[in-house]
């Protein structure tokens, strides 16, 4: 059996980031039974966070085995089957945890459902105007009326050619900052949101560290590797204030983005922790032909701390009902006030 990189980013990673393991198709059967413990085994060896999912959900893989495996009967229905094994990896509260059949697609939203959504696409909407210019599939962008850049990245499935960038930047040459907004973008590319981020850099920045499975044991890891961030030498740079939007909604590579950002002097983290995501995905095959996808290698950021939980705010702020119903985005204003804050007092 293959194991295989399901992120379009896989070329920046080095060749050998995982360890294959054992051939899952020849080893087990293509029963209940068999798919269950094929499943088990394959997250065993390979999943990431284990010991950061025991410290912080109180999760044993073990006994997660010995629990579900009283629900495996090799009389069960397919349904039935899928139904077990999707709350069994359930159990870890990952996002890119998942498990897809022909019939469905299991997955795990406690990242983001399980807190306040600190964002109004009307709001947004209302901000961003009519009069918005396109870079790119997801990215818009406008001036606000106090001379302020405003940057919407609704996804980074897209990735904006250096020509768009150059043209966002050259209009906002007297704006006094920038708000990138961030709410809401699921992830995509990795590398389309280092692209983005390198846009905001004179140097090049350590943003974190990368590990990677070399065995079968839960710590079985290589030595961290660093990450960094290489500034666009060819193109324009924004260097005036930048001001990151963030909520738990921002995940997987806006979640790494975030990780980037922050590590940069002249960029301020807003708003709510973001929904995490910090293992790089890959995929495998059960007997069935089900797929599951699970993190393989962990992120951490530049003080070598976990990011797979999310990356924290520099300045917490959470959307007040009282100025949604004024009309008001409480974070993009509080981003306004920090930019024009920091003109008056540098």
């Amino acid at each position: 059996m293959t194991l295989v990189l399901a992120c379009l980013a896989m070329s920046i990673f080095p060749a050998s980031c995982s360890w294959n393991g054992p051939d899952h198709d020849s080893e087990f059967s293509n029963t209940p039974e068999g798919n269950f413990i094929a499943l088990w085994k394959i997250m065993d060896e390979h999943y990431c966070f284990f010991d950061l999912k025991k410290s912080e959900l109180g999760v044993d893989w073990d006994e997660v085995y010995s629990r579900y495996s009283k629900s495996i009967s090799d009389k069960m229905s397919n349904r039935a089957l899928f139904e077990v094994l999707c709350s069994m990896i359930g159990e870890l509260r990952d996002g890119h945890v998942n498990l897809s059949s022909q019939y469905d697609f299991g997955r795990n939203w406690h990242w983001k459902t399980d807190y306040p959504l600190n964002f109004s696409k009307d709001l947004q909407d209302k901000y961003i105007g009519t009069d918005y210019k396109i870079i790119g599939s997801g990215y818009k962008y406008t001036l606000l009326e106090d001379n302020i850049g405003y940057l919407v990245v609704e996804s980074f499935n897209d990735k904006p050619s250096d020509s768009r960038l150059n043209s966002m930047i050259n209009d906002m040459v007297l704006c006094n900052g920038l708000i990138i907004d961030l709410r809401g973008n699921g992830g995509g590319d990795l590398t389309a949101a280092e692209k983005l981020a390198s846009r905001f850099t004179e140097t090049r920045v350590l943003t974190g560290y990368s590990y990677y499975k070399n065995g079968p044991g839960h710590n079985d890891f290589s030595k961290p590797e660093e990450n960094w961030l290489e500034p666009d030498k060819y193109n324009l740079r924004w260097i005036k204030p930048v001001v990151l939007i963030i909520n738990r909604s921002c995940y997987s590579s806006a979640n790494d983005f975030a990780c980037t950002m922050k590590a940069l002097p002249s960029v301020t983290l807003l708003g709510d922790t973001t929904g995490g995501g910090g293992g790089l995905p890959m995929s495998q095959e059960l007997p069935n032909g089900w797929s599951v996808r699970f993190s393989s290698a962990p992120t951490l950021d530049a003080s070598k701390q976990h990011i797979e939980c999310g990356v924290a705010p520099d300045t917490v702020v959470y959307m007040s009902d009282e100025d949604m119903m004024r009309g008001t985005d409480t974070m993009i204003e509080a981003a306004r006030n920090l930019i024009n804050s920091n003109i008056i007092n540098p």
